[in-house]
């Protein structure tokens, strides 16, 4: 039995240690938004945040996520630069298909998360794990931009 904090509620998890959490969180918590791509921690799809650091959870055993805090989209919500992050997506549409979104959002909050001012550079490295095939990079940059840019959203 292992006992993971996903978005802040304890779950006991009767699976093997080495199931991928993205497994997990989808098919025994049944929290869908993290979404499998590749399945080889290429794509960014599978993104979650593990004690706030992004992690690929297709990869990651949850053996690996016991006693840290694992945070996925559907907490985002919640959170005052994730949910600014969500409304600059919606602001500039950033989703065109939508698929690669939830790894995306992850990601970029992240990042602004620890760098309120992210350069072109820093976003560039940050974001260059997620690959998002209908090429809405312009659009990511930019809401990534914008959050960055309102006053008393970033810390």
């Amino acid at each position: 039995m292992t006992s993971l904090n996903i978005n802040g509620k304890q779950h006991e998890i009767d699976l093997p240690e080495d199931t991928p959490l993205l497994w997990t969180l989808r098919d025994h918590v049944g929290l869908t938004g993290t979404k499998f791509g590749c399945g080889m921690a290429l794509c960014g799809a599978c993104t979650v945040h593990l004690d706030g650091e992004p992690i690929r959870s297709c990869i990651t055993p949850i053996s690996a996520a016991a006693g840290k805090k694992v945070t996925t989209i559907e907490a985002m919500a919640d959170d005052s630069i994730g949910h600014a992050v969500q409304q600059a997506w919606v602001a500039l549409g950033v989703p065109q298909c939508g698929y690669c979104q939830a790894g995306q959002i992850m990601s970029a909050t992240a990042l602004l998360k620890t760098t309120a001012k992210p350069t072109d550079k820093e976003i560039d490295d940050a974001m260059s794990g997620n690959i998002c095939r209908c090429g809405t990079y312009t659009r990511i940059r930019a809401a990534i931009k914008q959050v960055a840019a309102a006053k008393g959203v970033v810390k």
